[in-house]
């Protein structure tokens, strides 16, 4: 048995690995479907598209073990989206966590 184990991969790759209700606690960080792009023009794999990214949340959902929890991150323009999905892989959302950066990573309407 491994504890503590982190994984780091192509999400659907390394999911297709583990059987079904085999994990404790996911943490996921996927793209937040908002279309970044830094100062020097780079960009997100898969971050226009939802299809790639919230299709995801299903396997997700397989491999974690019954009453257990999966913490992920989101673009929050696009919270619709992932709760929908989350919603559709069969997770229940039980709360949200928000925080103050530092430093404005994009100036639109607001700094936010």
């Amino acid at each position: 048995m491994t504890l503590n184990h982190i994984i780091c991969g192509e999400s659907a790759q390394v999911l297709s690995k583990y059987k079904s209700e085999c994990i404790d606690l996911l943490v996921t960080d996927p793209s937040y479907l908002v279309r970044n792009k830094d100062r020097f023009g780079r960009t997100i794999a898969n971050d226009d598209s939802p299809e790639a990214v919230l299709s995801l949340f299903d396997q997700l959902y397989r491999v974690l073990k019954p009453n257990n929890y999966c913490t992920s991150f989101y673009g929050w323009n696009a919270i619709a989206e992932f709760s929908e999905a989350w919603k559709k892989a069969g997770f229940k959302t039980v709360g949200q966590i928000f925080w103050m950066k530092s430093y404005a990573s994009r100036k639109g309407h607001t700094r936010y």
